[in-house]
């Protein structure tokens, strides 16, 4: 655990300072809680309560005030070292060369803890699960309770309350913080009669009325929005025990609420405010966090480079490995070499040198000479060969080692493969790879232990080379012949052997180690260890890389030693085996990291018996660590009463690339004792060393790693950019050079030159030797004495806006915050991620099977808390996932950079999530602010100087009148056409089954409308509204013309679905009543469905006006038909419900019905001959027009296919098509989507059906949106193979006010595609960029302009004509516009003027129609039917529906977009706003385990593309996000049912 301490000294051993401490008696301290009680209660006043309370405290009062400020911080630390002495009860005074009382580990946890008590628990919305009951402890049952509202002079009494958090005060009951941390944790509430304050001074006095508070969305709106306002205020205590704020104003505590919001907001901000800057017009500039001018800067010289002792030339030394090797196995045979370790502990087996000596000879012979392919011998010196060995047999892998170093081939030891999937496994293959490896050697039990393949064979696994795996056992290897010897020769610079290392991005690299360098580092750690000849040493470290193999395999072969190997699994089941194993052996020396340490001590219960005093050194193999200090002191504490000596504790620093750095020396070698740095945690972020004197509670200790190794040459240089040589009071990474080269990356020559020939130069730029270093990745300086101290890793840093990090602190805060009771201590991982150009902070933790929802969100929030007093920086994410389910590094521990690849491909599967990135994301621009408008002349000038002309466009003029254009009624085309062409067939409907279900006639139909009429002219007035309420079919088309004659007018109404009538059945009623119907026309079928019990349920059935049903008409012929008086009277009503969620009617002449289709009919040349397929809802829009108007218009035959229908037979369409080589087809987006998504695997099958679709010339998508680009893309794509031509696919676009502006028809050019930016589209700017370029966005034509239409596009504010290719609103003059709504459903007041405005200036005559849409026109170089210059309309989004966030306008479908792309798992998404929050639904396709992935994937790919942080992320099951006819999101909808709390989500997380 990192070491945070509150002193503030670079201290080396000071004594301690003698306690002073003043506490209440029991009996007091049990009236005070009386008090509380009553006061609590109500029996007493407050007035009263402060009276008693104030007579109860007074004879204790002075003397604390008397008592030194700084005596009670010392006072503070020495009761806490003092309480954590594992098994004593009472506390013996301790010898002065004990370690220093000030470091104790504990003052961690005791940091943590004040940090924690100064935030006010806030009331933090907690994420909500579909399985989990939501009940949240209120945030009165979380506060501590403390002495309540303490008055001035008893602020000093509270502040020693708050100082001794963690211990218990000279054998009093523990104070109030730490029994207020046991019980928020056990989640129990307290009882709701305790009067609280927070603990943070000036909290203020809150009485606990519910226990537990039902936490409703509201709330967390409040409570979210609350929590991104206010942060804690920031105070001290002055030394006269009131409270003074950062300017100094004393403030007594009892301070009211309103008064404390104020302090929060005007308190000055914890991080920098975003500077001012200009905003350029096209580009969003991320802010760049200027450096704080107030942060610490090294202020030390310059450091020279650190010479180690040098090297002892010892004559006697042999001259290579294999000579030492061979030399003891001749001369000593006896002599033990290795002892191996069962898991019950028992020695298994002793491997003597002569063992060892003749079993490798054995093995290199056999290896040279018996294995062979084709007559060649499989290996020649130099090739590599992996060793696969496990953790628990040290032996075979050691004669492999030695076997292999004898027959000069180069070991690669490597990790036993468990799996085919395990973590990192593939990283490992693609270093056997590139090594060039094709033998690997293992065991026999290993190799039956492998997973196999069918054959029989290991398997190959994932990324690995193909193996020959060969086993090394006795009856696999073959003595060499007499005349055959090892060639032993003396050392150089070839490979020794190759070490593998997984780096930070988890890509594995091997580190080649020549033997030269083998030798020397043995020669070095000899000299630095002090090892002598035959001594014994415990190594519980893996023996295949690092210091296992160093110290266990290679010095201890050098100098005759004997290891004892405790492996892994032996540890997991005893931690206290190696501890035996000294006892048992006498060991000299033990090779541990700080994890063994601590184990032991969890176990040191049962062993009374063992003795430590054989130890002359305790290598501490991850001293670097920055929480090793603590296992270090904790295990002196408990054992040396065992005979453990304080000094034989030697950590030491080593990596990969340096190997060992720098080791504390034996007590023996009349070292300098060994040093401690408190050190402020606000300084190393920024890399400067400052003793703490202010934060008490961020600081690091950190013990040294003792001095530099003999001959070696240490300095320390800046990490980025050029070495420069650190400042003394810098901390940098620290680089080595040993004089010995032959150390490098295998096969990677340009990373080999930037860490192992590294040249530190002075801040002249002058090269401090000639000599290269190598970079150790370790971060530390050079302290007094020349020890060397580490306080980090490069692999662990992250650098969050410019201040630096160590994963290894942040895990030491999280695991301060009571971990034990929700999750595993060992398995925790901190790593950064990038998001939006910085490094995001992001903690994964195991959780305990048992430990509740409320639980962990509580733990989760204050570890957030914790982390940000702590190391001033904001938490992004934290994960907890369940138990074991973490990939696991090869002996314990977390595979890091395989958890963070989970965690960005969203396969971690956590259980409990919290992001928090409106606290650390500090680097968003700057909201917009909208600037002053430009007036409207300057305007026009403007555009006239840029040459830029008005955005207008037109389509062709209406053209010539033909036979049937003098009919100005629609029913009169009718009544002509059944008199001149009775029989020609204008519908046909087809079924599910492809086959035609009715079809009509011009005379036929003209006769059913006539039967309609009649039944309706006795019954209603001309002028009656009428609600036709049928399934898509003939007798809609009908019973609309019957009503036209009839003189009343018709309203088409979507039938109510029979399976979900409680939804769909309102909606009729509504429509019903809001158009004024007086009457009902349906079948029979819908007749019963209103009349059935379900529908009584849904609506009041008594209140429908009066039903008929149209199926058994008498044959009556109307007395005469409605003749309307003028065509401007109203024909017809449309109705729809825009995807904002409005029902709004538009009223349609008779005039603009004849004109739409006049209009539709040019521009798709429509003929009698011709034969279009319809496959759309006939209820509103151009698709009623298509289906009701058009034929009859045109003459032309339409095939009319119900979308419902496609829904059991998704091929009916498209065959309808080919089968009737129908040359123009209208569908919806909803249809082209089942298509593309029904049909997508089956165009084999349809094309054995013979179904083709070259005949189509034009398919338009019916729509009232920004095309849906990549859906007609991939439709076309599919459909290509039968015959589908890709310029056929086009897009229309109309809106309420007119119901078809643009169409692609059959003439013109292809539809064009433009690219724009989407930054700039949030500042209602249009910038075109080219195709891929990043924040692009591809924009389709909506069609060409309509014959008789005219398109402006205007600003939406000054209502002026904007120039060409400006983003505004588009607005449309034609003889089709509809005359007004009717009604709109809630919102009549808004959309008056929607219909008639006029231009501010420039044209102010012409009156247009605002269609509520943002586009913009572009001429384009195309030329049209009439030889002009091309102009295209692009519609962008409806202004309705766009959100105003940060200043900017944002359009749903962009953002939407960006989110589905980020998991494959999401199958449809959708976003609105909430109290200024953005929230994003989205619908998992997939297991309900990947559903809290996405939060953070959501969040991630939001802010990296559109700069917003997301509020709320909701996963909901797929089909939940409500979805119109025309296949449009219905978000406000979706807004209601999520306010309404009705979407049964299976997972709500509200960013913090």
């Amino acid at each position: 655990m990192a070491e945070r301490t509150s002193t503030g000294l670079l201290t080396m051993m000071l004594e301690p300072t003698p306690a002073v401490a003043v506490t209440l008696p029991a009996e007091v301290r049990e009236k005070l809680a009386e008090l509380e009680l009553e006061l609590s209660e109500g029996d007493i006043t407050q007035k009263g309560y402060e009276k008693k309370r104030g007579k109860l405290l007074a004879p204790y009062i002075p003397q604390i005030q008397g008592v030194d400020p700084s005596l009670q911080i010392d006072n503070r630390i020495q009761a806490s070292s003092q309480a954590v002495l594992p098994g004593s009860k009472h506390n013996k005074s301790r010898a002065a060369n004990t370690r220093d009382e000030r470091f104790r580990s504990d003052l961690h946890t005791e940091a943590v803890q004040a940090a924690l008590a100064k935030y006010k628990e806030r009331k933090m919305p907690m994420p909500s699960k579909r399985r989990s009951v939501l009940v949240q402890s209120s945030v009165e049952a979380c506060t501590p309770p403390d002495t309540s509202s303490a008055s001035e002079d008893e602020g000093s009494l509270r502040r020693q309350g708050r100082l001794a958090t963690s211990t218990p005060y000279q054998g009093h009951g523990p104070p109030a913080v730490e029994h207020w941390f046991n019980r928020v944790i056990q989640g129990s509430s307290t009882s709701s009669s305790a009067s609280s304050t927070s603990s943070h001074p000036g909290g203020r006095s809150v009485t606990n009325t519910t226990s537990h508070a039902v936490l409703n969305v509201n709330a967390a709106a409040t409570a979210l929005a609350d929590f991104m306002a206010h942060t804690q205020l920031g105070c001290e205590w002055r030394s006269d025990g009131s409270l003074s704020l950062m300017d100094g104003v004393p403030v007594n505590s009892r301070v009211s609420s309103k008064i404390q919001q104020l302090l929060n907001t005007l308190k000055r901000p914890k991080r920098p405010p975003l500077r001012e800057f200009f905003v350029d017009d096209f580009e969003e500039l991320l802010d760049v966090q200027q450096p704080d001018p107030n942060q610490p800067k090294p202020e030390g010289q310059h450091m020279s480079p650190l010479e180690g002792d040098p090297l002892g030339g010892v004559n006697t030394w042999p001259p290579s490995l294999p000579a030492a090797l061979h030399r003891w196995g001749t001369t000593q045979p006896k002599s033990p070499c290795l002892t191996a370790l069962d898991n019950a502990g028992k020695p298994v087996y002793t491997l003597t040198y002569g063992k060892l000596w003749t079993r490798s000879q054995k093995l290199a012979y056999t290896l040279l000479n018996k294995l062979s392919t084709r007559n060649e011998p499989l290996l020649v010196p130099g090739d590599r060969v992996a060793l696969v060995f496990p953790n628990n047999d040290p032996v075979m892998f050691m004669v492999a080692f030695y076997g292999c170093l004898l027959a000069e081939l180069v070991p690669v030891p490597i990790e036993v493969p468990l799996t085919r999937k395990d973590a990192g496994s593939q990283q490992i293959g693609f270093l056997l790879g590139s090594c060039g490896v094709t033998l690997a050697l293992t065991t026999d039990a290993c190799q039956k232990g492998l997973p196999k393949a069918q054959t029989g064979e290991v398997a190959t696994f994932k990324g690995w080379p193909r193996l020959l795996w060969f086993v090394t056992d006795g009856k696999h290897v073959v003595k060499p012949p007499k005349d055959w010897h090892p060639p032993i020769r003396d050392t150089s610079n070839d490979i020794a052997y190759i070490e593998y290392k997984t780096s930070k991005e988890g890509s594995t690299m091997g580190i080649t180690v020549s033997n030269a360098a083998t030798l020397a580092h043995c020669h070095a750690l000899t000299q630095a260890c002090g090892y002598t000849e035959g001594e014994t040493i415990t190594n519980v470290l893996d023996f295949k890389r690092e210091a296992g193999l160093w110290h266990g395999v290679l010095t201890s072969v050098m100098n005759r030693m004997h290891v004892i190997s405790i492996p892994y699994s032996l540890m997991k089941v005893n931690p206290l085996s190696w501890i035996q194993k000294v006892h048992t052996y006498k060991a000299r020396v033990a090779v541990v990291k700080s994890r063994d340490m601590h184990w032991s001590l969890l176990a040191q219960r049962d062993q009374r018996d063992v003795s430590l005093s054989s130890l002359r050194m305790l290598i501490v193999a991850d001293g670097a660590n920055p929480w090793s200090i603590s296992s270090c002191d904790a295990f002196l504490n408990v054992f040396q009463a065992r005979g453990l000596r304080p000094e034989v504790i030697c950590p030491c620093a080593s990596s990969s690339e340096a190997m060992t750095v720098a080791i504390r020396r034996p007590p023996e070698m009349g070292v300098p004792p060994p040093g401690k740095a408190v050190l402020s945690m606000g300084g190393l972020s920024h890399s400067v060393i400052r003793v703490d004197t202010e934060e008490k509670l961020s600081v690091l200790t950190v013990q040294d790693v003792g001095q530099v190794m003999p001959g070696t040459l240490v300095c320390v240089v800046r990490v980025e950019g050029t070495p420069y040589l650190c400042q003394t009071d810098e901390v940098g990474e620290i680089c080595v050079n040993s004089g010995i080269p032959g150390v490098a990356y295998y096969g990677l020559p340009g990373m080999t030159k930037n860490i192992f020939e590294t040249i530190p130069v002075t801040s002249s730029g002058i090269p401090i030797c000639d000599r290269p270093f190598t970079r150790t990745s370790l971060l530390g300086f050079v302290g007094p004495d020349s020890l060397v101290f580490v306080v980090g890793k490069m692999d662990g840093l992250m650098v969050v806006s410019g201040r630096r990090h160590n994963a290894d602190d942040v895990v030491a805060t999280a695991l301060a915050v009571e971990p034990m009771k929700f999750v595993y201590r060992g398995r925790i991982a901190v790593f950064s991620v990038s998001v939006l150009h910085d490094e995001r902070i992001v903690v994964v933790a195991e959780q305990r099977p048992d430990a509740s929802e409320e639980d962990s969100f509580q733990w989760m929030s204050r570890v957030l808390q914790a982390i940000d007093s702590i190391h001033q920086v904001g938490v992004y994410c934290l994960a907890l996932v369940p138990a074991n389910t973490l990939p696991k590094a090869p002996l314990g521990g977390i595979h890091i950079s395989e958890t963070k690849q989970r965690f960005l491909e969203g396969a971690l599967h956590p259980c409990n999530v919290l992001m928090c990135p409106h606290t650390c994301v500090t680097n968003l621009p700057k909201p917009r602010q909208k600037q002053p408008e430009v007036g409207p002349a300057s305007m026009i000038v403007g555009n006239l100087v840029a040459g830029k002309r008005i955005a207008q466009a037109c389509g062709r003029d209406v053209a010539q009148l033909e036979d049937n254009d003098q009919f100005l009624y629609i029913q009169d085309v009718l009544q002509w056409r059944a008199q001149a062409t009775p029989d020609h067939p204008v519908f046909l409907v087809l079924n599910a089954k492809g086959t035609v279900a009715s079809t009509a006639s011009c005379l036929q139909l003209h006769k059913r409308a006539e039967r309609v009429a009649a039944a309706l002219m006795g019954r209603l007035n001309t002028g009656d509204h009428v609600a036709l309420v049928y399934p898509p079919g003939i007798d809609l088309i009908a019973t609309f013309y019957g009503c036209l004659y009839a003189g009343c007018v018709p309203v088409t109404v979507r039938p109510p679905h029979p399976q979900n009538l409680a939804t769909t059945l309102p909606t009729v009623k509504m429509i019903v009543e809001v158009s004024k119907s007086v009457c009902i026309l349906t079948t029979q079928a819908i007749m019963k469905l209103f009349r059935s019990k379900e529908a009584a349920a849904a609506v009041d059935v008594k209140s429908w006006p009066m039903v008929l049903d149209t199926d058994d008409l008498p044959r009556k012929k109307s007395p005469q038909m409605y003749k309307p008086p003028t065509p401007e009277m109203l024909a017809y009503l449309d109705f729809s419900v825009s995807t904002t969620g409005i029902l709004a009617g538009v009223k349609m002449s008779h005039s603009a019905t004849s004109a739409l289709c006049r209009s539709i009919k040019l521009q798709c040349e429509l003929y009698p001959s011709r034969q279009i397929a319809i496959c759309l809802d006939p209820y509103c829009g151009l698709g009623f027009a298509l289906w009701c108007l058009c034929s009859l218009y045109s003459g032309h035959q339409s095939i009319l296919v119900p979308p419902l229908e496609l829904e059991s037979n998704a091929s009916l369409w498209l065959a309808a098509v080919s089968q009737y080589k129908v040359r123009v087809t209208f569908c919806s987006y909803s249809v082209m989507e089942m298509c593309t998504k029904g049909l997508g695997s089956q165009t084999e099958a349809l094309r054995l059906r013979n179904v083709n679709l070259s005949c189509v010339r034009t398919c338009m998508v019916v729509a009232e949106e920004r095309p849906r680009i990549a859906l007609t893309q991939s439709f076309s794509k599919i459909f290509k193979d039968l015959g589908l031509s890709p310029r056929a696919v086009s897009t229309t676009f109309g809106c309420r006010v007119n119901v078809a502006v643009c169409l692609q028809g059959t003439a013109g050019p292809d539809p064009t595609t433009v690219y724009v930016d989407m930054r700039a589209l949030r500042h209602d700017r249009v910038r075109l960029v080219e195709r891929g370029s990043p924040h692009s966005l591809p924009l389709m034509e909506s069609g060409k302009i309509l014959p008789g239409v005219k398109v402006i596009i205007a600003n939406t504010e000054t209502k002026g004509p904007l120039g060409d290719s400006h983003l505004g609103e588009v607005w449309v003059s034609s003889p089709h516009n509809a005359t007004g709504y009717y009604t709109v459903y809630g919102e009549e007041a808004l959309h008056a003027d929607h219909f008639n405005t006029k231009l501010s200036f420039g044209d102010t005559q012409t009156v247009w129609a605002r269609t509520g849409y943002l586009g913009f026109l572009r001429r384009t170089e195309l030329t049209d039917a009439s030889g002009e210059r091309h102009d295209a309309l692009y519609v962008v989004g409806s202004l309705d529906e766009t959100l105003e966030l940060r200043g900017m306008r944002y359009h749903p479908i962009d953002i939407e977009t960006s989110v589905i792309r980020s998991h494959k798992s999401i199958a449809e998404c959708a976003v609105f706003t909430w109290t200024n929050l953005l929230v994003v639904v989205v619908e998992l396709e997939g297991s309900e385990q990947e559903a809290l992935d996405l939060v953070a994937l959501v969040t991630n790919v939001v802010l990296e593309e559109h700069y917003l942080i997301v509020g709320v992320v909701v996963v909901v099951d797929p089909g939940v996000i409500p979805i119109n006819s025309r296949g449009e999101k219905q978000r406000m909808h979706l807004r209601d049912g999520f306010l309404a709390d009705q979407l049964d989500p299976i997972y709500v997380a509200y960013n913090m």
